[in-house]
């Protein structure tokens, strides 16, 4: 098994009365800063080898966040997936980061859009891996997989922390079998979801991310899909920052067509097809990610009359 170092930094940051945000920092301190939100489930360090040498290499300040409910984080229920950026806007003041970019995978996508809705002088650029889409309202699409995550809520909902404890103990009794378990789902995903987890700093970093985060409170992955069931709060037509958008074109969680759909429906944004990748493919492609969203940034910073943005 690789090696797999700790992050940089890791703390909370108060985010409200007797709630706390879990962080973790990589590459360079003094760098230009991108919060790399994480699936469903994950927490803080669930962040690719490639993209936190990529932020040493180009002096990025990437930093993931646990999500209420997983890692460090106090559990909480936020009344919408919106309500999340107000947490992100406090942990960006205390950290003392004026403008990011921001990434999310999978079911941290509806995040990374909402903060770009809710800060779009803060956020320059965003990142969208596999992201999920709306279930409700005018934005909705529909497909097996969030049909089930809507009819689980109401259940999710009354369970709440109780919910969570369970899977954490759960985490915690099968803590010896992590590593045959990440084969084991392998060898069960598609071609592309299994190439990746074959990768050795790939599962070093799920299984460091999974122990890490899941080993006292596993509540944010069932906050998520009750959420997911819900109105965002926001349109997503009215998130006016630059969004790109990598989808495998086998993804077997969220189908490509979620992501065509809401890249119709963003005013500035692009699609990237990722031929033969599944859910996971776009951690693969990291460093690509990183370089898109940090060319945008310098491109805002060259077209700024008064010096960088």
């Amino acid at each position: 098994m690789v090696d797999i170092a700790r992050p940089q930094l890791e703390g909370t940051v108060a985010v409200g009365e007797g709630r706390r945000l879990g962080f973790a920092e990589f590459g360079s301190a003094q760098g230009r800063a991108v919060f790399w939100l994480h699936g469903t489930p994950g927490a803080r360090r669930q962040v690719p080898m490639e993209a936190r040498a990529f932020a040493e290499r180009e002096h990025v300040r990437l930093i993931g966040i646990d999500r209420p409910g997983v890692g460090s984080s106090t559990p909480h229920r936020y009344g919408a997936v919106i309500d999340f950026a107000e947490d992100l806007r406090t942990v960006a003041d205390t950290l003392g980061v004026d403008q990011m970019a921001v990434v999310g995978l999978s079911g941290g996508g509806p995040y990374t859009l909402a903060a770009a809705y809710a800060m779009p002088d803060r956020v320059v650029a965003t990142g969208i891996l596999g992201g999920v889409a709306p279930t409700k309202g005018p934005d909705a699409i529909r497909s097996g997989l969030m049909d089930l995550a809507v009819l689980a809520a109401p259940v999710l909902s009354a369970g709440g922390v109780p919910v969570g404890l369970a899977a954490s103990s759960v985490i915690r009794l099968a803590r010896p079998f992590a590593s045959p378990i990440i084969d084991l789902y392998g060898r069960l995903s598609p071609e592309g979801d299994r190439r990746l987890l074959a990768r050795p700093e790939f599962k070093a970093m799920f299984l460091d991310d999974l122990l890490n985060g899941g080993r006292k409170q596993l509540s944010a992955p069932f906050a998520d899909l009750v959420l997911f069931a819900r109105d965002w709060g926001f349109r997503v037509n009215a998130v006016k920052t630059p969004v790109r958008w990598w989808h495998g074109d086998c993804d077997h969680i969220i189908p490509l067509r979620h992501g065509q759909h809401m890249v119709s429906l963003l005013p500035d944004a692009e699609f990237h097809t990722m031929h033969g990748e599944s859910h996971l493919g776009g951690l693969g492609m990291s460093e690509e990610i990183l370089r898109s969203l940090l060319d945008i940034w310098d491109a805002k910073e060259a077209q700024a009359p008064f010096g960088p943005v």
